[in-house]
């Protein structure tokens, strides 16, 4: 089984940057794609960003693109989101998860979630 941690999340100001990692145990890490999503309260669990088991491949929402970056390093079995330019939009929690496949914008075709970080943007 794989298990994953986030880490990083925090109350910044508008603007602000913040860098979300994810830690993955258990299996190999190069075997999934990877993503990230967020959730506010009430909300369903959105898209953010995925990354492509060899790191050749990456999806960006359109609402963050050109202002967050997702990468992978496999060989430390770490997920990690630069998240730049942040507004009180991008406020939720954000989750890592794994798919057996490529990774893609649909959550139920992810395999294993994290617990979750909390990033706060304020106005």
């Amino acid at each position: 089984q794989l298990q994953l941690v986030e880490s990083g999340g925090g109350l910044v100001q508008t603007g602000g940057s913040l860098r979300l990692s994810c830690r993955a145990s258990g299996r190999p890490l190069r075997a999934y794609g990877m993503g990230w999503f967020r959730q506010a309260p009430g909300k369903e669990r959105d898209f953010v960003a995925s990354i492509s088991q060899n790191g050749g491949s990456t999806q960006y929402a359109d609402s963050v693109k050109g202002r967050f970056t997702i990468s992978r390093d496999n060989a430390n079995s770490m997920v990690y989101l630069q998240m730049n330019s942040l507004k009180p939009e991008d406020t939720a929690v954000y989750y890592c998860g794994a798919s057996g496949g490529s990774g893609s914008y649909y959550s139920y075709e992810y395999d294993y979630w994290g617990q979750g970080t909390q990033v706060t943007v304020s106005s």
